[in-house]
Protein backbone atom coordinates (compact mmCIF):
# COMPACT_ATOMS: atom_id res chain seq x y z
CA UNK A 1 0.00 0.00 0.00
CA UNK A 2 2.92 1.99 0.66
CA UNK A 3 4.40 1.89 -2.50
CA UNK A 4 0.92 2.97 -3.81
CA UNK A 5 0.44 5.89 -1.87
CA UNK A 6 4.24 7.27 -2.71
CA UNK A 7 4.16 6.25 -6.66
CA UNK A 8 4.16 9.42 -9.06
CA UNK A 9 0.70 9.25 -10.73
CA UNK A 10 1.00 10.55 -14.20
CA UNK A 11 -1.80 12.61 -15.19
CA UNK A 12 -3.65 12.02 -18.47
CA UNK A 13 -3.44 15.33 -19.14
CA UNK A 14 -0.16 15.64 -19.17
CA UNK A 15 0.30 12.78 -21.59
CA UNK A 16 -2.20 14.37 -24.23
CA UNK A 17 -1.17 17.65 -26.23
CA UNK A 18 -4.36 20.06 -26.51
CA UNK A 19 -5.33 21.04 -30.40
CA UNK A 20 -5.82 24.12 -31.72
CA UNK A 21 -8.71 24.01 -33.31
CA UNK A 22 -9.06 24.97 -36.81
CA UNK A 23 -12.48 25.80 -37.11
CA UNK A 24 -14.80 28.10 -34.76
CA UNK A 25 -17.92 29.61 -34.34
CA UNK A 26 -19.97 31.09 -31.34
CA UNK A 27 -23.01 29.70 -30.38
CA UNK A 28 -24.99 31.48 -28.17
CA UNK A 29 -28.00 30.64 -26.18
CA UNK A 30 -29.55 32.81 -23.68
CA UNK A 31 -26.15 34.35 -21.93
CA UNK A 32 -24.35 31.51 -22.72
CA UNK A 33 -21.41 31.64 -25.31
CA UNK A 34 -20.26 27.79 -26.26
CA UNK A 35 -18.19 26.79 -28.62
CA UNK A 36 -18.70 24.34 -31.47
CA UNK A 37 -15.76 22.65 -32.62
CA UNK A 38 -16.06 20.59 -36.33
CA UNK A 39 -15.43 16.86 -36.45
CA UNK A 40 -11.59 15.91 -37.16
CA UNK A 41 -11.74 14.20 -40.31
CA UNK A 42 -8.07 13.62 -41.14
CA UNK A 43 -6.24 13.23 -37.87
CA UNK A 44 -2.32 12.87 -37.48
CA UNK A 45 -0.47 10.86 -35.58
CA UNK A 46 1.84 14.34 -34.85
CA UNK A 47 1.87 14.16 -30.72
CA UNK A 48 4.21 17.29 -30.45
CA UNK A 49 0.93 19.29 -31.23
CA UNK A 50 1.34 23.29 -29.49
CA UNK A 51 -0.62 24.13 -26.32
CA UNK A 52 -3.25 26.06 -27.52
CA UNK A 53 -5.14 28.59 -24.82
CA UNK A 54 -7.92 27.01 -22.92
CA UNK A 55 -11.41 26.86 -24.70
CA UNK A 56 -14.15 27.40 -22.34
CA UNK A 57 -17.44 25.54 -22.56
CA UNK A 58 -19.50 28.05 -20.49
CA UNK A 59 -19.15 31.36 -19.25
CA UNK A 60 -21.35 32.53 -16.02
CA UNK A 61 -23.91 35.24 -15.62
CA UNK A 62 -25.87 35.95 -12.45
CA UNK A 63 -23.92 33.29 -10.89
CA UNK A 64 -25.12 30.51 -12.62
CA UNK A 65 -23.52 28.58 -15.05
CA UNK A 66 -25.90 28.51 -18.37
CA UNK A 67 -26.42 25.41 -20.32
CA UNK A 68 -26.65 24.52 -24.18
CA UNK A 69 -29.45 22.20 -26.04
CA UNK A 70 -29.12 20.37 -29.06
CA UNK A 71 -30.81 22.58 -32.21
CA UNK A 72 -34.69 22.49 -31.79
CA UNK A 73 -37.01 20.60 -34.16
CA UNK A 74 -39.30 22.44 -35.75
CA UNK A 75 -42.13 20.44 -37.54
CA UNK A 76 -45.07 22.04 -38.41
CA UNK A 77 -46.59 22.95 -35.08
CA UNK A 78 -50.26 22.13 -34.55
CA UNK A 79 -53.27 23.94 -32.55
CA UNK A 80 -53.05 21.17 -29.75
CA UNK A 81 -49.15 21.28 -29.57
CA UNK A 82 -49.98 25.05 -29.47
CA UNK A 83 -51.75 24.84 -26.33
CA UNK A 84 -50.14 21.57 -24.79
CA UNK A 85 -47.11 23.92 -24.56
CA UNK A 86 -48.74 27.35 -23.59
CA UNK A 87 -50.18 25.40 -20.71
CA UNK A 88 -46.51 23.95 -19.83
CA UNK A 89 -44.69 27.66 -19.95
CA UNK A 90 -48.16 28.37 -17.65
CA UNK A 91 -46.79 25.17 -15.55
CA UNK A 92 -43.31 26.24 -15.19
CA UNK A 93 -44.09 30.13 -14.83
CA UNK A 94 -46.80 30.35 -12.23
CA UNK A 95 -47.31 26.96 -10.78
CA UNK A 96 -43.91 25.19 -10.33
CA UNK A 97 -42.45 26.05 -6.77
CA UNK A 98 -39.04 27.65 -6.20
CA UNK A 99 -37.01 24.60 -7.91
CA UNK A 100 -34.64 22.55 -5.73
CA UNK A 101 -30.72 22.56 -6.49
CA UNK A 102 -31.14 19.01 -7.34
CA UNK A 103 -33.33 19.88 -10.78
CA UNK A 104 -32.27 23.10 -11.23
CA UNK A 105 -30.98 22.69 -15.34
CA UNK A 106 -28.47 25.56 -14.09
CA UNK A 107 -26.70 23.47 -12.06
CA UNK A 108 -27.64 20.09 -13.11
CA UNK A 109 -26.48 20.37 -16.32
CA UNK A 110 -23.39 22.68 -15.67
CA UNK A 111 -19.33 21.88 -17.09
CA UNK A 112 -19.68 18.66 -19.08
CA UNK A 113 -23.16 17.31 -17.81
CA UNK A 114 -24.39 19.75 -20.22
CA UNK A 115 -25.72 17.93 -23.47
CA UNK A 116 -23.98 17.82 -26.90
CA UNK A 117 -25.48 20.11 -29.78
CA UNK A 118 -26.13 17.34 -31.53
CA UNK A 119 -25.53 13.16 -32.88
CA UNK A 120 -22.27 12.48 -34.28
CA UNK A 121 -21.40 10.32 -37.52
CA UNK A 122 -18.86 7.58 -37.36
CA UNK A 123 -16.04 10.60 -37.09
CA UNK A 124 -12.27 9.66 -37.29
CA UNK A 125 -10.35 9.50 -33.69
CA UNK A 126 -6.35 10.38 -33.13
CA UNK A 127 -3.79 8.58 -30.74
CA UNK A 128 -2.33 10.48 -29.10
CA UNK A 129 -0.05 8.48 -27.26
CA UNK A 130 0.82 4.97 -26.95
CA UNK A 131 -0.87 2.09 -29.33
CA UNK A 132 -4.49 0.55 -28.93
CA UNK A 133 -4.15 -3.37 -28.34
CA UNK A 134 -5.38 -6.04 -30.40
CA UNK A 135 -7.55 -7.43 -27.50
CA UNK A 136 -9.73 -3.72 -27.55
CA UNK A 137 -10.73 -4.85 -31.82
CA UNK A 138 -14.49 -4.08 -30.95
CA UNK A 139 -16.47 -1.08 -29.25
CA UNK A 140 -16.83 0.61 -26.13
CA UNK A 141 -20.07 1.89 -25.92
CA UNK A 142 -21.09 3.83 -23.04
CA UNK A 143 -24.71 5.29 -21.85
CA UNK A 144 -25.88 8.41 -20.56
CA UNK A 145 -28.44 11.07 -20.52
CA UNK A 146 -28.81 13.84 -23.01
CA UNK A 147 -31.70 15.85 -22.78
CA UNK A 148 -33.00 16.45 -26.53
CA UNK A 149 -34.18 19.85 -25.93
CA UNK A 150 -33.32 22.54 -22.98
CA UNK A 151 -35.42 21.88 -20.19
CA UNK A 152 -38.14 24.75 -19.17
CA UNK A 153 -38.92 23.71 -16.05
CA UNK A 154 -37.25 21.11 -13.16
CA UNK A 155 -34.52 18.71 -14.59
CA UNK A 156 -32.86 15.94 -12.80
CA UNK A 157 -29.78 14.32 -13.90
CA UNK A 158 -31.34 10.91 -14.53
CA UNK A 159 -33.93 12.20 -16.96
CA UNK A 160 -32.21 13.12 -20.18
CA UNK A 161 -32.60 10.78 -23.20
CA UNK A 162 -30.46 8.07 -23.74
CA UNK A 163 -27.31 8.74 -26.07
CA UNK A 164 -24.38 6.11 -26.80
CA UNK A 165 -21.05 7.20 -27.63
CA UNK A 166 -19.46 4.21 -29.16
CA UNK A 167 -15.42 4.09 -30.37
CA UNK A 168 -15.31 1.46 -32.71
CA UNK A 169 -11.56 -0.11 -32.90
CA UNK A 170 -10.00 -1.87 -35.26
CA UNK A 171 -6.41 -2.82 -36.38
CA UNK A 172 -5.27 0.06 -34.35
CA UNK A 173 -7.64 2.53 -35.46
CA UNK A 174 -10.53 4.41 -33.68
CA UNK A 175 -13.60 6.01 -34.86
CA UNK A 176 -16.23 7.91 -32.74
CA UNK A 177 -20.17 7.66 -32.93
CA UNK A 178 -22.58 9.62 -30.34
CA UNK A 179 -26.45 8.61 -31.45
CA UNK A 180 -29.61 9.18 -29.38
CA UNK A 181 -31.43 5.90 -28.19
CA UNK A 182 -34.44 6.38 -30.79
CA UNK A 183 -37.02 5.36 -27.83
CA UNK A 184 -40.75 6.12 -28.19
CA UNK A 185 -40.39 9.05 -26.02
CA UNK A 186 -37.48 10.44 -28.23
CA UNK A 187 -39.45 10.08 -31.57
CA UNK A 188 -42.56 11.53 -30.24
CA UNK A 189 -40.89 14.66 -28.97
CA UNK A 190 -38.76 14.19 -32.29
CA UNK A 191 -41.85 14.73 -34.41
CA UNK A 192 -43.61 17.31 -32.05
CA UNK A 193 -41.21 19.88 -31.80
CA UNK A 194 -41.18 19.61 -27.40
CA UNK A 195 -41.27 17.68 -25.02
CA UNK A 196 -44.43 15.85 -24.32
CA UNK A 197 -43.86 12.95 -21.90
CA UNK A 198 -43.11 14.05 -18.38
CA UNK A 199 -40.27 12.77 -16.49
CA UNK A 200 -40.34 10.40 -13.96
CA UNK A 201 -37.31 12.23 -10.99
CA UNK A 202 -38.21 15.93 -12.07
CA UNK A 203 -41.54 15.86 -13.59
CA UNK A 204 -44.16 16.44 -10.79
CA UNK A 205 -42.72 19.03 -7.97
CA UNK A 206 -45.47 19.90 -5.54
CA UNK A 207 -49.10 19.05 -5.50
CA UNK A 208 -49.99 22.23 -7.47
CA UNK A 209 -47.64 21.11 -10.24
CA UNK A 210 -48.37 17.60 -9.85
CA UNK A 211 -51.93 18.05 -10.48
CA UNK A 212 -51.45 20.53 -13.42
CA UNK A 213 -49.09 18.30 -15.16
CA UNK A 214 -51.20 15.49 -14.46
CA UNK A 215 -53.92 17.07 -16.05
CA UNK A 216 -51.77 18.36 -19.12
CA UNK A 217 -50.22 14.68 -19.81
CA UNK A 218 -53.93 13.08 -19.33
CA UNK A 219 -55.14 15.62 -22.37
CA UNK A 220 -52.09 15.07 -24.11
CA UNK A 221 -53.16 11.03 -24.31
CA UNK A 222 -56.57 12.01 -24.98
CA UNK A 223 -55.29 14.33 -28.15
CA UNK A 224 -52.84 11.19 -29.39
CA UNK A 225 -49.87 12.92 -29.07
CA UNK A 226 -48.10 9.70 -27.27
CA UNK A 227 -49.97 6.20 -26.13
CA UNK A 228 -48.14 5.38 -23.10
CA UNK A 229 -48.43 1.89 -23.78
CA UNK A 230 -45.68 2.36 -26.36
CA UNK A 231 -43.45 2.88 -23.43
CA UNK A 232 -42.11 6.26 -22.08
CA UNK A 233 -38.56 5.35 -21.17
CA UNK A 234 -35.17 6.91 -21.97
CA UNK A 235 -32.99 3.93 -21.89
CA UNK A 236 -30.40 6.23 -20.52
CA UNK A 237 -28.94 3.85 -18.14
CA UNK A 238 -26.54 1.12 -19.26
CA UNK A 239 -26.35 -1.40 -22.12
CA UNK A 240 -25.96 -5.28 -22.05
CA UNK A 241 -25.19 -7.69 -24.56
CA UNK A 242 -26.85 -11.42 -24.22
CA UNK A 243 -28.57 -13.56 -26.45
CA UNK A 244 -26.31 -11.82 -29.36
CA UNK A 245 -28.48 -9.24 -29.38
CA UNK A 246 -27.09 -5.39 -28.18
CA UNK A 247 -29.65 -3.65 -25.62
CA UNK A 248 -29.19 0.14 -24.37
CA UNK A 249 -31.27 -0.56 -20.90
CA UNK A 250 -33.72 2.01 -18.62
CA UNK A 251 -35.29 0.29 -15.31
CA UNK A 252 -38.44 1.96 -16.91
CA UNK A 253 -39.34 0.75 -20.13
CA UNK A 254 -38.55 -2.26 -22.13
CA UNK A 255 -35.02 -3.09 -23.89
CA UNK A 256 -34.09 -1.00 -27.15
CA UNK A 257 -32.10 -3.06 -29.56
CA UNK A 258 -29.08 -1.67 -30.89
CA UNK A 259 -26.45 -2.16 -33.58
CA UNK A 260 -23.38 -0.97 -34.67
CA UNK A 261 -22.45 -1.00 -38.66
CA UNK A 262 -19.41 -1.48 -40.29
CA UNK A 263 -18.62 1.92 -40.01
CA UNK A 264 -19.19 2.01 -36.51
CA UNK A 265 -22.52 3.96 -36.58
CA UNK A 266 -25.16 3.00 -34.20
CA UNK A 267 -28.57 2.01 -35.29
CA UNK A 268 -31.81 1.80 -33.11
CA UNK A 269 -33.22 -1.80 -34.37
CA UNK A 270 -36.23 -1.09 -31.80
CA UNK A 271 -38.29 -1.50 -28.58
CA UNK A 272 -37.67 -5.50 -27.75
CA UNK A 273 -40.46 -8.10 -25.74
CA UNK A 274 -38.59 -11.56 -26.32
CA UNK A 275 -41.95 -12.61 -28.27
CA UNK A 276 -44.48 -10.80 -25.85
CA UNK A 277 -42.87 -12.37 -23.11
CA UNK A 278 -41.80 -9.37 -21.58
CA UNK A 279 -44.38 -6.87 -21.17
CA UNK A 280 -43.09 -4.50 -18.09
CA UNK A 281 -40.12 -3.33 -17.65
CA UNK A 282 -36.58 -4.73 -16.40
CA UNK A 283 -33.54 -3.49 -14.40
CA UNK A 284 -31.10 -1.69 -16.75
CA UNK A 285 -28.40 -4.17 -14.67
CA UNK A 286 -29.16 -7.76 -16.13
CA UNK A 287 -26.04 -10.35 -15.20
CA UNK A 288 -25.39 -12.98 -17.87
CA UNK A 289 -23.37 -16.07 -16.56
CA UNK A 290 -20.31 -16.24 -18.89
CA UNK A 291 -20.55 -20.66 -18.27
CA UNK A 292 -23.86 -20.93 -19.37
CA UNK A 293 -24.74 -17.92 -21.44
CA UNK A 294 -28.36 -17.49 -19.21
CA UNK A 295 -29.12 -13.87 -18.58
CA UNK A 296 -30.80 -12.82 -14.55
CA UNK A 297 -32.97 -9.96 -14.40
CA UNK A 298 -36.04 -8.24 -12.45
CA UNK A 299 -37.91 -5.68 -12.11
CA UNK A 300 -39.08 -2.94 -9.40
CA UNK A 301 -42.58 -0.69 -8.79
CA UNK A 302 -44.30 0.92 -6.39
CA UNK A 303 -47.34 -1.26 -6.01
CA UNK A 304 -47.47 -5.26 -4.90
CA UNK A 305 -45.32 -7.24 -6.03
CA UNK A 306 -42.50 -4.32 -5.59
CA UNK A 307 -40.10 -7.30 -6.70
CA UNK A 308 -40.20 -9.71 -9.95
CA UNK A 309 -37.07 -12.17 -10.36
CA UNK A 310 -36.85 -13.62 -14.18
CA UNK A 311 -34.38 -15.28 -16.23
CA UNK A 312 -33.31 -15.50 -20.16
CA UNK A 313 -31.89 -19.12 -20.87
CA UNK A 314 -29.16 -19.07 -23.40
CA UNK A 315 -31.04 -18.78 -26.24
CA UNK A 316 -33.10 -15.64 -25.31
CA UNK A 317 -36.14 -16.68 -24.36
CA UNK A 318 -37.64 -15.42 -21.34
CA UNK A 319 -38.59 -17.82 -18.43
CA UNK A 320 -41.76 -17.28 -16.34
CA UNK A 321 -42.01 -14.41 -13.63
CA UNK A 322 -41.23 -15.06 -10.07
CA UNK A 323 -43.29 -12.09 -8.08
CA UNK A 324 -41.68 -11.69 -4.56
CA UNK A 325 -44.49 -10.64 -2.09
CA UNK A 326 -42.42 -11.16 0.43
CA UNK A 327 -40.59 -7.49 -0.53
CA UNK A 328 -42.46 -5.03 2.33
CA UNK A 329 -41.94 -1.94 1.09
CA UNK A 330 -41.24 -0.52 -2.16
CA UNK A 331 -37.53 0.18 -2.31
CA UNK A 332 -35.02 1.86 -4.64
CA UNK A 333 -34.25 -1.80 -6.35
CA UNK A 334 -31.48 -0.65 -8.88
CA UNK A 335 -28.94 -3.89 -9.13
CA UNK A 336 -28.42 -7.03 -7.53
CA UNK A 337 -25.82 -10.07 -7.56
CA UNK A 338 -26.07 -13.46 -8.69
CA UNK A 339 -23.86 -16.23 -7.62
CA UNK A 340 -24.10 -19.95 -9.52
CA UNK A 341 -26.62 -20.97 -7.12
CA UNK A 342 -28.36 -17.83 -6.04
CA UNK A 343 -29.90 -14.85 -6.61
CA UNK A 344 -29.05 -11.64 -4.08
CA UNK A 345 -31.47 -8.48 -3.27
CA UNK A 346 -31.31 -5.78 -1.27
CA UNK A 347 -33.99 -4.01 0.39
CA UNK A 348 -32.75 -0.66 1.44
CA UNK A 349 -33.23 2.64 3.53
CA UNK A 350 -34.46 4.47 0.08
CA UNK A 351 -37.52 3.87 -0.99
CA UNK A 352 -40.04 5.31 -3.12
CA UNK A 353 -42.49 8.00 -1.88
CA UNK A 354 -45.14 9.48 -3.44
CA UNK A 355 -45.77 11.70 -0.88
CA UNK A 356 -42.75 13.45 -1.11
CA UNK A 357 -42.90 13.50 -4.61
CA UNK A 358 -45.97 15.22 -4.36
CA UNK A 359 -45.13 17.65 -1.68
CA UNK A 360 -42.31 19.32 -4.13
CA UNK A 361 -39.47 16.83 -3.23
CA UNK A 362 -37.78 13.49 -4.54
CA UNK A 363 -39.73 10.29 -5.93
CA UNK A 364 -37.28 8.83 -3.64
CA UNK A 365 -36.12 9.24 0.02
CA UNK A 366 -34.89 7.81 2.59
CA UNK A 367 -36.90 5.80 5.21
CA UNK A 368 -34.56 5.97 8.37
CA UNK A 369 -36.78 3.60 11.05
CA UNK A 370 -36.15 1.02 8.38
CA UNK A 371 -33.36 -1.87 8.68
CA UNK A 372 -32.03 -3.16 5.25
CA UNK A 373 -32.31 -6.62 4.10
CA UNK A 374 -30.84 -8.81 1.79
CA UNK A 375 -33.05 -11.64 0.72
CA UNK A 376 -31.24 -14.53 -1.03
CA UNK A 377 -33.08 -16.67 -3.35
CA UNK A 378 -32.08 -20.20 -5.11
CA UNK A 379 -31.72 -19.04 -8.75
CA UNK A 380 -33.89 -21.00 -10.27
CA UNK A 381 -36.46 -21.09 -8.11
CA UNK A 382 -40.59 -21.44 -9.22
CA UNK A 383 -41.74 -19.37 -7.10
CA UNK A 384 -40.86 -17.00 -3.37
CA UNK A 385 -41.12 -19.86 -1.23
CA UNK A 386 -37.21 -20.30 -0.92
CA UNK A 387 -36.69 -16.43 -0.39
CA UNK A 388 -34.29 -16.15 2.96
CA UNK A 389 -34.17 -12.62 3.97
CA UNK A 390 -31.76 -11.44 6.34
CA UNK A 391 -31.10 -7.84 8.27
CA UNK A 392 -28.12 -6.10 7.75
CA UNK A 393 -28.11 -2.95 9.72
CA UNK A 394 -27.11 0.56 7.90
CA UNK A 395 -26.06 -1.55 4.89
CA UNK A 396 -27.90 0.19 1.61
CA UNK A 397 -26.59 -0.38 -1.63
CA UNK A 398 -27.15 0.66 -5.19
CA UNK A 399 -25.10 -1.03 -7.32
CA UNK A 400 -23.79 -4.51 -6.71
CA UNK A 401 -20.12 -5.96 -7.77
CA UNK A 402 -20.08 -9.54 -7.46
CA UNK A 403 -20.81 -12.34 -5.63
CA UNK A 404 -20.09 -16.14 -5.01
CA UNK A 405 -20.80 -19.28 -2.95
CA UNK A 406 -19.08 -20.24 -0.26
CA UNK A 407 -19.24 -23.43 2.16
CA UNK A 408 -20.47 -25.69 -0.49
CA UNK A 409 -23.46 -23.32 -1.23
CA UNK A 410 -24.12 -23.14 2.66
CA UNK A 411 -23.34 -19.21 2.57
CA UNK A 412 -22.65 -16.06 -0.03
CA UNK A 413 -20.35 -13.14 -0.37
CA UNK A 414 -21.17 -10.01 -1.67
CA UNK A 415 -19.09 -7.13 -3.13
CA UNK A 416 -20.92 -3.87 -3.01
CA UNK A 417 -20.15 -0.22 -2.38
CA UNK A 418 -22.35 0.65 0.89
CA UNK A 419 -24.12 4.42 1.02
CA UNK A 420 -23.18 6.46 3.98
CA UNK A 421 -25.40 8.84 3.46
CA UNK A 422 -28.91 8.18 2.45
CA UNK A 423 -30.56 11.10 2.91
CA UNK A 424 -29.00 12.48 0.07
CA UNK A 425 -28.76 10.30 -2.43
CA UNK A 426 -30.49 12.22 -4.86
CA UNK A 427 -30.61 15.39 -3.65
CA UNK A 428 -27.64 16.26 -2.85
CA UNK A 429 -25.18 13.66 -4.89
CA UNK A 430 -21.68 15.64 -3.99
CA UNK A 431 -22.40 14.66 -0.23
CA UNK A 432 -22.83 10.44 -1.18
CA UNK A 433 -19.96 8.37 0.44
CA UNK A 434 -20.00 4.84 -0.33
CA UNK A 435 -17.36 2.51 1.49
CA UNK A 436 -17.21 -0.95 -0.85
CA UNK A 437 -17.86 -4.07 1.75
CA UNK A 438 -17.32 -7.16 1.92
CA UNK A 439 -20.66 -9.19 3.19
CA UNK A 440 -20.95 -12.90 3.99
CA UNK A 441 -24.09 -14.56 5.03
CA UNK A 442 -24.02 -17.90 6.46
CA UNK A 443 -27.48 -19.45 4.77
CA UNK A 444 -27.74 -21.76 7.67
CA UNK A 445 -27.05 -19.52 10.94
CA UNK A 446 -28.34 -16.59 9.60
CA UNK A 447 -25.13 -14.80 10.46
CA UNK A 448 -24.09 -12.20 8.50
CA UNK A 449 -20.59 -10.69 8.66
CA UNK A 450 -19.11 -7.72 7.19
CA UNK A 451 -15.67 -6.15 6.10
CA UNK A 452 -14.50 -2.83 4.74
CA UNK A 453 -12.94 -3.11 1.59
CA UNK A 454 -11.69 0.59 1.64
CA UNK A 455 -12.48 3.54 3.11
CA UNK A 456 -12.65 6.14 0.17
CA UNK A 457 -15.35 7.11 -2.16
CA UNK A 458 -16.20 4.44 -4.22
CA UNK A 459 -18.81 3.49 -7.04
CA UNK A 460 -19.24 2.46 -10.45
CA UNK A 461 -17.27 -0.79 -9.52
CA UNK A 462 -16.80 -3.45 -12.10
CA UNK A 463 -14.73 -6.91 -12.42
CA UNK A 464 -13.55 -9.11 -15.13
CA UNK A 465 -17.25 -10.08 -16.76
CA UNK A 466 -16.03 -13.85 -16.95
CA UNK A 467 -15.56 -13.93 -13.13
CA UNK A 468 -19.53 -12.66 -13.10
CA UNK A 469 -21.28 -15.30 -10.32
CA UNK A 470 -18.14 -16.52 -8.85
CA UNK A 471 -15.59 -15.38 -6.82
CA UNK A 472 -12.89 -13.46 -7.98
CA UNK A 473 -10.39 -11.16 -7.09
CA UNK A 474 -9.79 -7.46 -8.36
CA UNK A 475 -12.39 -5.01 -8.31
CA UNK A 476 -12.04 -1.69 -10.50
CA UNK A 477 -13.44 1.40 -8.82
CA UNK A 478 -14.22 4.94 -9.81
CA UNK A 479 -13.13 7.37 -7.11
CA UNK A 480 -16.02 9.62 -6.33
CA UNK A 481 -14.51 13.50 -5.89
CA UNK A 482 -16.92 14.25 -4.94
CA UNK A 483 -19.87 12.54 -6.98
CA UNK A 484 -20.84 12.74 -9.50
CA UNK A 485 -17.53 13.61 -10.86
CA UNK A 486 -15.37 10.94 -10.91
CA UNK A 487 -11.39 12.09 -10.51
CA UNK A 488 -9.65 8.69 -10.88
CA UNK A 489 -9.66 4.66 -10.61
CA UNK A 490 -8.73 2.04 -7.84
CA UNK A 491 -7.48 -1.25 -8.36
CA UNK A 492 -8.84 -3.14 -5.06
CA UNK A 493 -7.89 -7.05 -3.86
CA UNK A 494 -10.58 -8.56 -1.93
CA UNK A 495 -8.11 -11.51 -0.99
CA UNK A 496 -5.73 -8.90 1.10
CA UNK A 497 -7.95 -9.75 3.99
CA UNK A 498 -10.50 -8.96 6.78
CA UNK A 499 -9.10 -5.84 8.25
CA UNK A 500 -6.99 -4.44 5.60
CA UNK A 501 -7.43 -1.39 3.02
CA UNK A 502 -7.68 -3.43 -0.24
CA UNK A 503 -6.31 -0.97 -2.64
CA UNK A 504 -3.20 -1.97 -4.78
CA UNK A 505 -3.25 0.22 -7.76
CA UNK A 506 -4.70 3.72 -8.26
CA UNK A 507 -4.61 6.53 -11.46
CA UNK A 508 -5.78 9.67 -10.85
CA UNK A 509 -7.15 11.78 -13.86
CA UNK A 510 -5.29 15.00 -13.30
CA UNK A 511 -6.37 18.45 -12.17
CA UNK A 512 -9.60 19.37 -13.75
CA UNK A 513 -9.83 16.03 -15.54
CA UNK A 514 -13.10 13.95 -14.94
CA UNK A 515 -13.72 10.40 -16.28
CA UNK A 516 -16.52 7.75 -16.11
CA UNK A 517 -17.32 3.98 -15.19
CA UNK A 518 -14.51 1.91 -15.35
CA UNK A 519 -14.58 -1.23 -17.63
CA UNK A 520 -12.17 -4.36 -17.83
CA UNK A 521 -10.91 -5.73 -21.10
CA UNK A 522 -9.40 -9.14 -21.25
CA UNK A 523 -6.14 -9.38 -23.28
CA UNK A 524 -7.15 -12.69 -23.80
CA UNK A 525 -10.63 -13.67 -23.36
CA UNK A 526 -10.46 -17.16 -25.06
CA UNK A 527 -7.35 -18.07 -22.58
CA UNK A 528 -8.93 -19.95 -19.36
CA UNK A 529 -5.32 -20.30 -18.20
CA UNK A 530 -5.18 -16.13 -18.20
CA UNK A 531 -4.97 -14.56 -14.69
CA UNK A 532 -7.60 -13.05 -13.85
CA UNK A 533 -6.21 -9.05 -13.89
CA UNK A 534 -4.26 -9.20 -17.40
CA UNK A 535 -6.17 -7.32 -19.02
CA UNK A 536 -7.22 -3.46 -20.09
CA UNK A 537 -9.03 -0.86 -17.98
CA UNK A 538 -10.52 1.72 -20.23
CA UNK A 539 -12.75 4.98 -19.57
CA UNK A 540 -13.82 7.98 -21.31
CA UNK A 541 -12.05 11.21 -19.26
CA UNK A 542 -12.80 15.08 -20.44
CA UNK A 543 -10.53 17.74 -19.76
CA UNK A 544 -12.51 20.81 -18.27
CA UNK A 545 -9.92 22.95 -19.16
CA UNK A 546 -8.84 22.00 -22.48
CA UNK A 547 -12.97 21.46 -23.34
CA UNK A 548 -12.33 17.67 -24.59
CA UNK A 549 -12.57 14.83 -24.04
CA UNK A 550 -10.33 11.19 -24.68
CA UNK A 551 -10.78 7.61 -24.22
CA UNK A 552 -7.89 6.28 -22.55
CA UNK A 553 -6.45 2.83 -22.00
CA UNK A 554 -4.84 1.24 -18.76
CA UNK A 555 -2.66 -1.57 -17.94
CA UNK A 556 -4.30 -3.30 -15.20
CA UNK A 557 -2.05 -5.82 -13.96
CA UNK A 558 0.63 -2.57 -13.75
CA UNK A 559 0.95 -1.50 -9.85
CA UNK A 560 -0.01 2.64 -11.97
CA UNK A 561 -1.97 1.43 -13.94
CA UNK A 562 -0.30 2.47 -16.62
CA UNK A 563 -1.92 4.38 -19.48
CA UNK A 564 -0.78 2.29 -22.65
CA UNK A 565 -3.42 3.87 -25.60
CA UNK A 566 -4.91 7.67 -25.72
CA UNK A 567 -7.17 9.07 -27.80
CA UNK A 568 -8.50 12.06 -28.66
CA UNK A 569 -12.06 12.40 -29.39
CA UNK A 570 -13.13 14.58 -32.11
CA UNK A 571 -15.46 16.46 -29.48
CA UNK A 572 -16.33 16.23 -26.18
CA UNK A 573 -18.56 13.23 -24.88
CA UNK A 574 -20.72 14.26 -21.78
CA UNK A 575 -20.77 12.39 -18.13
CA UNK A 576 -22.83 9.25 -17.96
CA UNK A 577 -23.59 6.49 -16.70
CA UNK A 578 -22.68 2.78 -17.62
CA UNK A 579 -20.85 1.40 -20.64
CA UNK A 580 -19.34 -2.08 -22.16
CA UNK A 581 -16.93 -3.48 -24.84
CA UNK A 582 -18.43 -5.89 -26.93
CA UNK A 583 -15.71 -7.92 -29.06
CA UNK A 584 -15.41 -7.92 -32.95
CA UNK A 585 -17.07 -11.10 -32.98
CA UNK A 586 -19.80 -10.28 -31.22
CA UNK A 587 -20.24 -7.03 -32.88
CA UNK A 588 -20.49 -9.79 -36.37
CA UNK A 589 -23.79 -11.01 -34.80
CA UNK A 590 -25.70 -8.03 -34.55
Amino acid sequence: MDSVASSPFISTSSLLPRRPSSSRRLLRINSAVIEERSPITNPTQNNDIPPTKPKKLHTRTNNHTAISSPPKHRPQTSLATTLFSTFEEVINTFIDPPTRPSVDPKHVLSDNFAPVLDELPPTDCEIIHGSLPPSLNGAYIRNGPNPQFLPRGPYHLFDGDGMLHAIRIRDGKATLCSRYVKTYKYNVEKQTGTPVIPNVFSGFNGVPASMARGALTAFRVLAGQFNPINGIGLANTSLAFFCNRLFALGESDLPYAVRLTESGDIVTIGRHDFDGKLVMSMTAHPKTDPETGETFAFRYGPVPPFLTFFRFDSTGRKQKDVPVFSMTSPSFLHDFAITKRHAIFSEIQIKMRMDSMLGGGSPVGADNGKTPRLGVIPRYAGDESEMKWFEVPGFNIIHAVNAWDEDDGNAVVLIAPNIMSIEHTLERMELVHALVEKVKIDLVTGIVTRHPISARNLDFAVINPAFVGRRSRFVYAAIGDPMPKISGVVKLDVSKGDRDDCTVARRMYGEGCYGGEPFFVARDPGDPEAEEDDGYVVTYVHDEVAGESRFIVMDAKSPELEIVAAVRLPRRVPYGFHGLFVKESDLSKL
